[in-house]
């Protein structure tokens, strides 16, 4: 394709937050202004477009002016894209030459203003991979500054961001105790090693917060959580070390441990000595959610029974009542399950019907199967 006379040129610019695009210096303002210099300076050269990103980080492509500009390119709309620094295009060396390679494939120059080279030439191109290991090294260097930054606050007993911990409110960078939901967590650690499960208290918290008019519920997840954060006794984790926090804790470092060795104890016990066939395989066909292996202990006539079943995660998530389901015995459906795909196996017509439907959708541009993961509750039905 012959270009122009003219050149169109894109001006692309972008800093990395929403404060450095309010100082004049860095401000995609600024950098405008002076790449609309350059312009003027060469001949036969012509602004087409301002792509400006401010706000977004240079790490990634993923960002709004940046796919239009390269929408534009692809529409062979751009001779020129000009940046301030070609750190402004990207601070990653990989995502620069896959640019490259799309701005080489439309015929599309790159000039930065300030580092002065052209990605046409050898010069230029020499200068772009010493600028852009350049760039990939402070990037790194600022991580593993950032890293030991955390890492001194960490070891000072300082809080380092992130979800606050329930039971506690951040002030002025620091965690400090809010007194209700603490007795909530004292509540929790206390109820746990008592019953040793947290079905079990997850069971009272729901029927307390019905009878307390409380809007606060917990998940068994969330539950989970609260009772394997160390935060809880006074402690900051980081990195997999544990430091002396500067914070007040809410439980003893004596009814924590218990609580762990409660739940390393409960992981013995249930175990699972059985392979499940259809593990992972099966859906709920009333909710949609995974049905997952577990079992139950029962006492028959003096003796105590395994029983087997697949379990619809639903109701670990929401409680018994959320799905009707509930669960089915591992026996019986395996045993369904095994049954059919025998009697298909020996059912010739059944297979070259499927074969031939398979086929017809495929060429068709349709998915070979509609719902890939099997539910509780759909029959499998082989003719005659």
């Amino acid at each position: 394709m012959n270009k122009k006379q003219v050149k169109q040129c894109a001006i692309y610019t972008r800093v990395s937050t929403d404060l450095q695009a309010e100082k004049e210096f860095s401000s995609c303002e600024s950098q405008e202004e002076k790449i609309r210099s350059f312009i003027k300076s060469q001949n036969d050269w012509q602004a087409y477009k301002v792509y400006s990103d401010a706000g977004y980080t240079g790490a990634n492509t993923n960002r709004p002016a940046l796919q239009e500009l390269l929408g534009d390119i692809k529409q062979n709309k751009i001779d020129v894209v000009l940046a301030y620094k070609i750190d402004r295009l990207t601070r990653s060396p990989k995502d620069f030459y896959q640019l490259i390679e799309v701005f080489d494939k439309y015929q599309t120059d790159f000039i930065s203003i300030t580092e002065r080279f052209d990605t046409s030439t050898p010069a230029g191109r020499l200068l772009r991979n010493i600028m852009l290991t350049f760039a990939q090294f402070e990037r790194e260097l600022t991580s593993e500054r950032t890293k030991d930054k955390l890492l001194e606050r960490a070891k000072k007993g300082m809080w380092n961001g992130g979800s606050v911990p329930y039971g506690y409110e951040r002030k002025n960078k620091k965690l400090i105790i809010n007194q209700k939901e603490a007795e909530i967590v004292r509540m929790i650690f206390e109820t746990y090693i008592e019953t040793g499960s947290i079905n079990e208290l997850y069971d009272l918290l729901k029927e307390k917060n019905i009878k307390n008019r409380q809007e606060k519920t917990f998940s068994k997840a969330h539950l989970a959580l609260i009772l394997r954060n160390v935060a809880y006794t006074g402690k900051i984790k980081y990195a997999g070390q544990i430091y002396q926090g500067i914070h007040q804790p809410i439980i003893s470092e004596e009814l924590f441990e218990i609580a762990q060795k409660t739940h390393k104890r409960r992981i013995r016990k249930f175990r699972i000595y059985r392979d499940f066939l259809l593990g992972g395989l099966i859906r709920c066909k009333e909710c949609g959610y995974a049905m997952s292996a577990c079992f139950t202990n029962k006492h028959r006539n003096g003796k105590l029974k395994r029983y087997y079943y697949y379990r619809c995660t639903c109701i670990n998530k929401k409680g018994w009542q959320a799905c009707s389901t509930q669960e089915v015995s591992a026996e019986r459906i395996e045993k369904y399950i095994l049954e059919n795909l025998e009697r298909i196996s020996l059912d010739k017509n059944y297979i070259e019907n499927l074969v031939f439907k398979l086929n017809h959708e495929s060429k068709s541009s349709k998915p070979l199967l509609k719902n890939s993961t099997p539910a509780v509750g759909d029959g499998i039905e082989p003719s005659g």
